[in-house]
C-alpha cells in the first residue's frame, strides 16, 4: 500500500494543479484517524463524502491505509437519503457532509463500546435509484481481483484511465484502483467541462502530454450520445485506446453511430456487487459488428439458469448466475456467511462463442394479455424511429390486460401517436406497441444514466 501511495502521490491526476495538496490532505486524515484510535481504542467507521477528487482520493487512501471501515457516499444525496445512511451506519468520523444534512439523532460522541471491526471493508453504495440505499461490502482483495481480471483480458501492464464518472460510484472508483495498483496514470475531469468545451479549448482542458491512445475512458450511454453530437468531441473520442460503455443499456442507434465514427467502443456488463465489469466486448469485435457484452473476464464465471434451476446450454435465455473473485461479500451489515455467488435479476444468454447477451430485466418484464414484453426491445424500436429524444417503457396495472405497455418519452419532433405506431407495426408485434404515451420534458436518470423507475410511476400517477 505504501509503495502504491508514494507512486500515486507523485504521478496521480495530471490535471490537478498541486500534488502537494493531496499529500497534505492524506496527512490531515491520517492524524484524525490516529487521534480517534488513541482516544477510543478502536478503528472508526468513516463516511467519505468529498465532492472534489483530491479530497476524495486523500480520504480513500488514508482510510484504506489505516484499515478503517469506509463508506463511500453520494454528495448529491438529500436529507431523506442521509437519514437512511446514518440509521444504517452510525459513523464515527464524517468527512465532507454539511452540518445541515447530519440528522439530529446522530450522536456527536462516538460509542466507545462499539465492537472493533474484524476486517477492513470498503462499502460502495448501490440501490439509490430504487429509493433504498444499500452498501455492497468489498475488500481490497475483491477490488484488486477486478483489476487483475481487467489487466489479463486487455493484455496491459499499466492501466491509464481518463475518468469523467463520480469516484464514489464503482464505475469511477475502479478507474482509480486500476491506475493506483498498476502504476498507471489517472486523469480526472468533470464531464460537463468536456461537453461544453469548444474546439480550441479541448487541448487547454487536457494535458498536452496525454496520448489518448494510451488511455481507457469509461462512459455511460447518455454521455456517449452527447459527445457524438459534436464533431470535435467525436474526433477526440475516436483517439482513445478503448471507450468502455456501461452503467445502463445502450440502444442500437447509438451503437451504430459509434461504429460509423470508428469509436473503439467496449460495451460492458457489470455492477457494484462485482466491482465493475465481469463481461466486456473488445473494441476490435465491436468495430466488425459483433453485438452483446462480449466475453466473460478471467476473474469471473457466468452461468445461465432456467426456471427450474437447470444450467442452460448456449443460446437459451435464463437468469444470470455470477461467481467472481471480485464479488462483494454481501450487503452491510454482514449477517452470517459471505456470498460466494450472485443470482441476478437480468435475463441473458451465452452464444456459442461465449459472448454474453442481455435480454432484459426479469422484474421489468411486462405481462399484458398473457404475453411477455421486455421494455429494452420496445425502447430500442422506438428510438430507431428517430421520433423521440429519449424513452422509457414500463408496465402499468390494468384490470383488462393485467398491465398495459406505457411509453414515457421526450419529444424530438412534433408527432402524433398514430404516426409512430404505424412505424412500430413494421418492427414489433402488436401487443408490444405501447397503448399509452406520455410526453415529458426530461426522464429521471441518475449520473450513471440509470432510470429511476419509482419516479416514472409517480409521473404516470400524475
Amino acid at each position: 500500500m505504501e509503495e502504491y501511495c508514494t507512486y500515486f502521490v507523485n504521478n496521480h491526476c495530471l490535471n490537478c494543479e498541486d500534488s502537494h495538496l493531496l499529500t497534505k490532505l492524506i496527512e490531515k486524515f491520517d492524524l484524525e484517524i490516529i487521534k480517534f484510535k488513541q482516544e477510543y481504542c478502536y478503528l472508526p467507521k468513516i463516511i467519505l463524502n468529498q465532492r472534489q477528487p483530491v479530497g476524495f482520493l486523500a480520504g480513500f487512501i488514508a482510510a484504506c491505509r489505516a484499515n478503517c471501515p469506509l463508506f463511500l457516499c453520494n454528495p448529491d444525496w438529500g436529507k431523506q437519503e442521509w437519514q437512511q445512511v446514518f440509521d444504517l451506519v452510525k459513523p464515527d468520523i464524517i468527512w465532507g457532509i454539511e452540518e445541515s444534512l447530519i440528522p439530529h439523532t446522530q450522536s456527536p460522541i462516538p460509542d466507545a463500546q462499539c465492537p472493533i471491526p474484524d476486517a477492513q471493508y470498503i462499502m460502495i453504495p448501490t440501490g439509490g435509484s430504487s429509493g433504498k440505499i444499500k452498501f455492497a461490502v468489498h475488500t481490497w482483495d475483491t477490488l484488486t481481483a477486478s483489476v487483475r481480471g481487467f489487466q489479463e483480458y486487455f493484455e496491459v501492464d499499466k492501466i491509464n484511465s481518463f475518468c469523467v464518472l463520480p469516484l464514489y460510484h464503482v464505475s469511477g472508483l475502479m478507474q482509480f484502483m486500476r491506475c493506483f495498483t498498476t502504476g498507471g496514470k489517472l486523469v480526472i475531469l468533470p464531464f460537463k467541462e468536456i461537453e461544453l468545451a469548444q474546439k480550441d479549448n479541448i487541448e487547454k482542458l487536457i494535458n498536452k502530454n496525454i496520448n489518448n491512445f494510451d488511455f481507457f475512458i469509461s462512459l455511460v450511454p447518455t454521455q456517449l450520445e452527447r459527445l457524438l453530437q459534436k464533431s470535435n468531441l467525436t474526433q477526440w473520442l475516436s483517439k482513445f485506446q478503448t471507450v468502455l460503455l456501461g452503467g445502463a443499456p445502450a440502444w442500437n442507434e447509438l451503437l451504430h453511430k459509434a461504429r460509423f465514427h470508428h469509436i473503439r467502443l467496449a460495451p460492458t456488463y457489470g455492477m457494484t456487487e462485482t466491482a465493475s465489469q465481469i463481461a466486456t466486448m473488445k473494441p476490435e469485435d465491436f468495430l466488425i459488428g459483433k453485438i452483446g457484452c462480449g466475453k466473460v473476464l478471467p476473474h469471473a464465471k457466468v452461468e445461465i439458469y432456467g426456471e427450474k434451476g437447470e444450467n442452460l446450454q448456449s443460446d437459451r435465455v435464463g437468469s444470470i448466475n455470477i461467481k467472481a473473485e471480485s464479488l462483494a461479500l454481501g450487503y452491510y451489515p454482514l449477517n452470517g456467511e459471505t456470498q460466494t455467488c450472485l443470482q441476478i435479476d437480468d435475463l441473458a444468454f451465452l452464444d456459442k462463442q461465449g459472448y454474453l447477451n442481455i435480454v432484459g430485466r426479469n422484474s421489468d418484464k411486462i405481462i399484458t394479455g398473457g404475453e411477455n414484453v421486455y421494455p429494452a426491445e420496445v425502447e430500442a424500436a422506438i428510438r430507431a424511429t428517430g421520433m423521440v429524444a429519449d424513452v422509457c417503457v414500463i408496465g402499468v396495472g390494468d384490470r383488462h390486460w393485467g398491465q398495459v405497455v406505457t411509453a414515457i418519452y421526450i419529444e424530438k419532433i412534433d408527432i402524433y401517436n398514430r404516426e409512430i405506431k404505424a412505424v412500430l407495426k413494421q418492427r414489433l408485434s402488436n401487443y408490444k406497441i405501447p397503448k399509452v404515451w406520455i410526453c415529458v420534458d426530461s426522464l429521471p436518470r441518475n449520473s450513471q444514466g440509470k432510470i429511476n423507475r419509482q419516479k416514472l410511476y409517480e409521473i404516470v400517477d400524475e
